[in-house]
């Protein structure tokens, strides 16, 4: 079995994490490196504000007076990815820091998934981080299962899960 460790908006929080007030404000951020500076992630009042991936600041503030524009701290980031992985290897050693904001697990003891991935959830909200987990006998099911899960989604039957799933979703994979 797998289970994969996946932070939601893994920039954004990097960079909001220690300032509580704005995670309840609308807030985008953008990369200043990338040639067309751009909304590159957002928080949920940030869109139903209005506010898209995409956007200029000046076209989101257009849209939200509101929204506050942050930009990527990569210490943060580097951080809040040290932290995931020491959390996953309290789930098992066999560990994979698979993409920026995500590990994969591969667990030698299947045995009460759900209670492990739980206490490791509760760590991380600790942390100030929100993480989703996903549980499923292959690591590419347990990403997709990670991103649709609130907060953990063990997948039994894989084939059940993926079949009514759009072709969209296989993006995030």
């Amino acid at each position: 079995m797998f289970a994969t460790l996946y932070l939601p908006n893994f920039y954004l929080q990097a960079a909001i994490r220690h300032h509580p007030k704005l995670r309840v404000q609308p807030v985008g951020l953008i990369d200043p490196t990338h040639k067309k500076v751009a909304i590159i992630e957002l928080n949920d009042a940030a869109e139903e504000a209005g506010v898209a991936r995409g956007m200029t600041p000046s076209q989101a503030l257009a849209r939200c007076l509101q929204v506050v524009i942050r930009t990527r701290e990569r210490a943060q980031e580097k951080l809040i990815g040290d932290i995931l992985l020491q959390h996953a290897f309290m789930l098992s050693p066999f560990v994979e820091a698979t993409a920026p904001g995500v590990c994969t697990v591969q667990f030698t003891d299947n045995r009460q998934l759900i209670a492990k991935a739980s206490r490791v959830l509760v760590k991380l909200e600790k942390c100030e981080i929100r993480a989703h987990i996903g549980i499923a006998s292959l690591p590419d099911t347990s990403l997709l299962a990670a991103h649709l899960a609130r907060p953990i989604l063990e997948i039994d039957k894989p084939k059940q899960f993926l079949a009514p799933l759009p072709i969209e979703t296989l993006a995030i994979a």
